[in-house]
């Protein structure tokens, strides 16, 4: 999903349409539905971020707040810094590209592969 799409459904599960949701928390609709369309990329500003994913009903260091910020990384076409600033997980990186690259995971290949991932970056526990 894009960070375009992540922000209209949020916005839609909060029951608001792009019109009252501006009027609400002061924006431009116009430049809103920009993002949501993904005309626009993602801010780069972390304070902007951070406010528009509080507008959204994200709370700090949850899944659903790293998920946004992940997203806004990759719309802005960045690699994520928590993965840049881990050497084990940057290591696994061009396998991972190798391994998507022209070929179609099914979902469940996809859900292994990702649990492999997990297990390989989870650190033992002793």
């Amino acid at each position: 999903m894009s960070f375009g799409e992540m922000v209209k459904n949020l916005r839609i599960s909060h029951k608001k349409t792009l019109r009252q949701f501006c009027q609400e928390h002061g924006l431009d609709p116009s430049n809103w539905s920009k993002v949501e369309r993904n005309v626009n990329p993602p801010p780069r500003d972390e304070a902007t971020l951070g406010k528009w994913a509080s507008l959204l009903g994200l709370v700090p260091d949850t899944d659903g707040w790293r998920d946004f910020m992940y997203s806004a990384e990759l719309g802005r076409g960045n690699i994520p810094r928590e993965v840049m600033a881990d050497e084990k997980l940057l290591a696994m990186l061009p396998v991972f590209l190798r391994t998507v690259r022209g070929a179609e995971l099914t979902g469940e290949q996809l859900d292994d592969f990702i649990e492999k991932v997990r297990q390989a970056h989870t650190p033992d526990k002793a």
